[in-house]
């Protein structure tokens, strides 16, 4: 049984957790835009303990989705442990030139602290998690990921992939070695080359993106992304449903699809 659970409008400003959550931000960002999130995390079909895990607080515009690794329960506290760091440090976090550097040490800190964890507790070793969060200020959204959990940017009809997977297949097709569909069809295609905590320091990838109103960003596991194609996902967010809805017909068509992984979505749209 998967357990999943409503959080109500009336949260503290910082939430973390599992299971479904949906929330508007009240009309104080600069320039006008407002945030609304949704995000919905799933055991899957297969795996028996949800190693993903998000974040988010939205009135300090941030949002993070960890899948963890590791084995037993080893994945869910890795996974846990970089959103409570990342969420935390950024939260506290208000002026725009503090934004990317913010980022990237708490990206850094999160890796210290799952990497000491995993060296000082024998039932945790070898754990490590992904990593894909948006600190969001004004217009301004910056992207910082580690791994293969991915960003998204929805926009007039088109689905951009925002972040590129540091995995082991999608640097061979960046680098023209491999086709997307050979890529796909590897049994090296869940073989990541950088990931939280599996190494004393991790090098994360930080890009900015220029938001306009109607945007959506989807962060998502590769539970999401394995399952349900490209095509699909801008299909489902092109619908009129509202924001929880298509967030939850994400999860539901990697469900549909076989679900071989936990599977995690994190909307944000800006209105």
């Amino acid at each position: 049984m998967v357990a999943r659970f409503e959080v109500e409008h009336s949260l503290p400003p910082l939430y973390v957790g599992a299971g479904i959550s949906s929330r508007t931000m009240p009309e104080s960002m600069p320039e006008s835009l407002t945030l609304e999130v949704a995000a919905v995390t799933d055991v899957g079909k297969v795996r028996e303990h949800n190693e993903d895990a998000f974040g988010h607080c939205l009135e300090a515009g941030v949002f993070v989705v960890c899948d963890g690794m590791g084995g037993a329960a080893a994945g869910e506290v890795a996974s846990q442990l970089a959103v409570d760091v990342v969420i935390e440090r950024l939260c506290s976090v208000s002026l725009p030139e503090d934004r990317c550097r913010a980022l990237e040490e708490s990206i850094a800190a999160a890796n210290r602290l799952v990497h000491t964890q995993s060296a000082g507790d024998a039932a945790l070793r070898g754990m490590g998690t992904t990593l894909v969060a948006v600190a969001i200020q004004g217009r301004s959204a910056l992207i910082g990921h580690v791994g293969d959990s991915r960003c998204y940017l929805y926009r007039e009809s088109r689905l951009m992939r925002q972040t590129d997977d540091h995995s082991l297949v999608d640097e061979q097709v960046r680098l023209g070695h491999m086709t997307a569909e050979d890529a796909a069809r590897s049994p090296l295609k869940n073989v990541i080359t950088r990931a939280i905590g599996t190494q004393s320091a991790v090098e994360a990838e930080i890009t900015e993106l220029e938001l306009e109103r109607g945007d959506i960003l989807l962060l998502c596991s590769d539970g999401l992304t394995r399952e349900v194609p490209e095509r699909r996902i801008a299909a489902v967010l092109a619908s009129s449903a509202t924001l929880q809805q298509r967030c939850q017909r994400l999860v539901n068509a990697a469900n549909e699809a076989g679900a071989r992984d936990n599977v995690t979505a994190i909307l944000v749209r800006a209105n």
